[in-house]
């Protein structure tokens, strides 16, 4: 399905709605205010800010929707909770625009009372908002419960239990959606049970192509009993993917509440989710992420240019130094620092540093010890490629060499690498890739444990570590 489409049906109906809102709410208002005997004055004001307003209120409600997470998932959307998720957006950006607009005034107190304006306003931006999302989501419904849209599905398994769950999904009255393109087996078996019903599309080592190639936007782990020690490499090979991964639960996860129905006539699945945090505290950290790097390199360029000078008369080369990392999904990316090494310092292959590494320019090790090397970071903060906190984003060649001892560093990459880290305020910088995967652990913690606080938690130890002078 395309989703573009489907998000900018929601974005025209939001800014249509917002307008509409805000109208109806100037309307009423000025009726009861000229009826109340409100000097001509004040409702002169009254119209230049509803005048200012319509040019700004429809993107103050796209801002607050989108921190909201109500653009997260424009296809798999619940009625239910889209109705919750609405009237709770509506009443946290109600009494924002309230207090920005100053549109509580002696002539309203004494009209409706005190609160009669935030609910007013509350009251009309909901209903005249949520109708239209309301019929929106529910074509959209009907359209995957009758079959005429889907997702691309692929089944991870080939024997009994993957027939069971394909037969159980596509035997559903009302369609879940899952379009059925093929299924991958994880084992060596020459025959399938599944080769009678669905088209083989590889091996589980081939999952990354196919996911490419046939535009996969859901994955079903229906394996076997018996091939459950194979469950981490399946794991592991899907953390780099961007598409909903579900698996059929155990009577194990069942009882132990592991389980939770999103539809009550569906197949039970366990969604393996690849956000680690709610979805308003995912947009508010990259709405913060960015403004924080913008101001950040604003404040700081009077100290970047002194840090240019200082590279320049140094040592010779550029001043900024650029490689390749691995970012979120296993995408590649490139990291911007100030060059703190001599040129040419890995000409004989990638070598990490270490606290009396004598490629390391005096000038850099000065920048080293209080990180200022890093100042650049905030420019792939801007770019979307990074995070002020996240796991410290590595190469791939040391990636392949902590994998083969540690294959769960895979699980890193289901979010944006970071400037600084929990990883790196716990440990500090890693001088070889045993000292990585002893890291390693505190980023896993971090990445159960992700949240705004825990972000600001490690902000405040990291400008600590700065003012100590405590990096390499």
């Amino acid at each position: 399905m395309n989703k573009r489409l489907q998000l900018i049906k929601y974005l025209i109906a939001d800014i249509v709605t917002a307008i509409a809102a805000w109208c109806a709410y100037y309307i009423y208002w000025k009726h009861n205010l000229s009826a109340a005997g409100a000097d001509e004055k004040f409702i002169y004001d009254l119209e230049r800010l509803f005048m200012f307003g319509a040019l700004l209120v429809p993107f103050f409600w796209l801002f607050i929707y989108y921190l909201g997470g109500y653009y997260n998932d424009v296809i798999r959307k619940s009625r239910l909770l889209e109705l919750w998720q609405t009237f709770g957006n509506i009443m946290i950006g109600s009494v924002i625009l309230y207090f920005i607009t100053n549109i509580h005034n002696t002539y309203l107190i004494q009209l409706k009372g005190p609160l009669s304006p935030i609910i007013t306003l509350m009251a009309i931006q909901f209903v005249i908002a949520y109708i239209p999302r309301l019929i929106i989501t529910t074509i959209t419904t009907h359209k995957v419960h009758s079959g005429k849209i889907g997702f691309n599905t692929v089944l991870i398994g080939s024997n009994s239990k993957a027939l069971e769950t394909w037969k159980e999904v596509t035997s559903q009255k009302r369609s879940n959606g899952n379009i059925f393109i093929g299924f991958v087996s994880v084992n060596k078996a020459t025959r399938n049970v599944m080769e009678k019903f669905l088209p083989n599309l590889g091996k589980i080592e081939d999952i990354h192509n196919i996911i490419r190639d046939k535009n996969v936007e859901e994955v079903i782990i229906a394996i076997e009993y018996t091939e459950h020690d194979m469950i981490n490499l399946i794991i592991n090979k899907l953390i780099n993917v961007d598409v909903e991964i579900k698996a059929i639960p155990s009577l194990y996860d069942i009882l132990t509440g592991r389980v939770r129905m999103s539809s009550i006539l569906g197949t039970p699945l366990i969604s393996v989710s690849h956000n680690p945090m709610p979805a308003w505290q995912q947009n508010t950290k990259a709405f913060l992420d960015r403004l924080i790097a913008a101001f950040a390199l604003i404040i700081t360029l009077p100290l970047s240019i002194f840090l240019a000078i200082g590279i320049k008369l140094s040592s010779k080369g550029p001043i900024f130094y650029s490689h390749e990392r691995i970012g979120r999904y296993g995408k590649p990316f490139h990291i911007f620092k100030f060059r703190s090494m001599f040129i040419d310092a890995e000409k004989d292959g990638p070598e990490l540093s270490s606290k009396s590494d004598d490629r390391v320019t005096p000038f850099g090790r000065f920048m080293r010890r209080t990180r200022l090397d890093e100042i650049p970071n905030f420019l792939n903060v801007l770019r979307g490629e990074m995070s002020l906190v996240g796991p410290r984003p590595e190469r791939k060649h040391y990636i392949e060499q902590i994998v083969q001892t540690a294959p769960h560093y895979l699980h890193l990459l289901k979010v944006k690498p970071g400037i600084t880290s929990w990883g790196q305020v716990k440990y500090g910088y890693a001088e070889n890739v045993e000292q990585m995967i002893q890291r390693l652990k505190y980023d896993l913690l971090y990445l159960d444990n992700m949240s705004l606080f825990v972000d600001f938690k490690i902000l405040i130890y990291t400008f600590l570590t700065i003012i100590k002078r405590q990096g390499i």
